[in-house]
């Protein structure tokens, strides 16, 4: 048996045939793997991923779920029926941070923490105790008509040295009109 020598021309030539070729397989070798490496540990450790339409374990909708069925308000309810005066109103709602001059609150008959709030004039005062003003909150926390809450605002103020005149109630004007 002879060996004859092979020749290239008998088409078992391999894929790759130019050293370029070597580098481009080796490298393409090593970057698919660890690309697809990356790619599925991204998608194993990505969040989960709810079904389309499904919202069941969304912060509303948990929130909706737990949510109370219903909420109890509770109001001071006074006897009187008509507007209260001013020295009422002040007893109800004011004297709670007035008193003692809670969150910088004028402290009621205080000449010198009234003197330059006086000055502004009755509109101001009772347009700041109606609306509220810095720490105070509308109508000093309660539900009161803008009269009565400017007789308070009178009453507090003359208190602390101001000669502001009260407003007239709208039933005692009724009465005394009625009494002409």
């Amino acid at each position: 048996m002879s060996q004859a020598p092979q020749s290239h021309e008998s088409g078992h030539e391999g894929p790759i045939s130019t050293p370029q070729q070597l580098v481009a397989a080796v490298v393409a070798a090593f970057v698919v793997p660890v690309v697809i490496i990356v790619l599925l540990v991204n998608y194993v450790t990505s969040s989960a991923k709810d079904s389309a339409g499904s919202d069941a374990l969304s912060a509303q909708a948990v929130s909706e779920r737990i949510m109370p069925v219903s909420q109890v308000d509770l109001k001071l309810v006074s006897a009187n029926t008509g507007p209260r005066s001013g020295e009422e109103i002040y007893k109800a709602a004011c004297a709670a941070c007035h008193a003692a001059g809670a969150l910088g609150a004028p402290i009621f008959a205080d000449a010198g923490a009234w003197g330059g709030r006086i000055g502004k004039g009755l509109e101001t005062l009772a347009l700041h105790a109606i609306k509220g003003f810095n720490a105070m909150p509308p109508q000093g926390g309660g539900e009161m008509s803008d009269t009565e809450i400017t007789a308070a605002v009178v009453y507090m103020a003359n208190a602390g040295g101001a000669k502001f005149e009260a407003p007239a109630m709208p039933a005692a004007a009724a009465s005394e009109a009625a009494a002409q």
